[in-house]
């Protein structure tokens, strides 16, 4: 009997237009792989939603939302209470991994490798420098990089930025690690490979650089020191297990080789939602070791189940 999967894609976070994208690929896959496919486009019409899959009956929800509200547990817990087993993630991974804070803790926890971080408030980030320079400003629960700014030396932003702060009333500052952008993919409980992001479009990995058409290129496999390599490895799949996390996953890394290799490993966040655009690093990942992404999103349907 066909599984009918219907594809959440839109939503009401800054991510609804990559999250369409993502939404529309994965359709057209899944039909290539013989399922009934129904694409919902979400709104914020939470009842409309609920009444929509009610209507439909899915054996599964292809869960292709990005940012607030589609991967930080709220849809999660939705589908837990319909009952209809979903792609990626449960509630509770899926709100942790959301909240940088929070999933700093983990990965601490855990032994894994982060930055020095700070939180302050708007107020306090207008007054002065948390830490020496240079150093990352990031809203704790926004993916895709929105509002993220790197503060050099010699920068006088800082300012604008606290005043123009519109993420609430936390701001996480981290410590800035030179060197290389890596990020590596994990299937469950098997890591992918690595993948060396060299930004085009600006000083780094920003909203545009991941989506916009040349916005960045990728190296894939990664060059760098075996050493290296097989601890990045190690380093997602712990991450993967320290939150909870279910199905696909992708960890973004700063390595540091200035110094020469192996160099720093650190470890900045999880992204329990992977783009799944024509420019998304995750299906790049799975391509090189043999799955293509009509085999890749079958699998995520296959893998799909409720509750925690």
């Amino acid at each position: 009997m066909t599984k009918r999967v219907a594809v959440l894609s839109g939503g009401i976070s800054a991510e609804r237009e990559v999250s369409l994208v993502s939404g529309t690929q994965c359709a057209v896959a899944l039909r290539d792989a013989g399922y009934d496919v129904v694409p919902i486009e979400v709104g914020d019409d939470l009842a409309g939603l609920i009444a929509t899959l009610q209507s439909a009956k899915p054996d599964v929800v292809f869960n292709a939302l990005h940012g607030r509200f589609g991967e930080d547990g709220c849809i999660q817990g939705v589908l837990d209470w319909l009952r209809i087993p979903y792609t990626h993630s449960g509630v509770r991974a899926s709100a942790l991994a959301m909240d940088k804070i929070a999933a700093k803790m983990a990965f601490q926890a855990a032994g894994l490798p982060v930055p020095m971080q700070r939180i302050v408030s708007p107020e306090e980030l207008a007054a002065e420098d948390p830490m020496p320079r240079p150093f990352v400003v990031k809203p704790p629960n926004e993916g895709s990089s929105v509002g993220v700014s790197i503060l050099q030396a010699g920068d006088n932003r800082r300012v604008d930025i606290a005043r123009a702060w519109t993420y609430g009333q936390q701001v996480l500052v981290e410590e800035y690690i030179p060197g290389r952008e890596l990020t590596v993919g994990v299937l469950e409980d098997q890591a992918l490979g690595i993948t060396d992001i060299l930004a085009d479009a600006g000083v780094f990995y920003d909203y545009e650089s991941k989506y916009g058409q040349g916005g960045s290129r990728h190296v894939l496999p990664a060059r760098l020191h075996p050493l290296a390599a097989e601890r990045l490895m190690e380093v997602a799949v712990a991450a993967h297990r320290a939150i909870g996390c279910r199905g696909a996953t992708r960890c973004d890394f700063r390595y540091d080789d200035t110094q020469g290799e192996p160099g720093r490993i650190v470890l900045l966040e999880i992204n329990t939602q992977p783009g799944l655009t024509p420019t998304s690093l995750l299906p790049e990942q799975a391509a090189h070791v043999g799955i293509g992404f009509p085999a890749l999103v079958s699998w995520m349907v296959e893998q799909a189940r409720h509750g925690p």
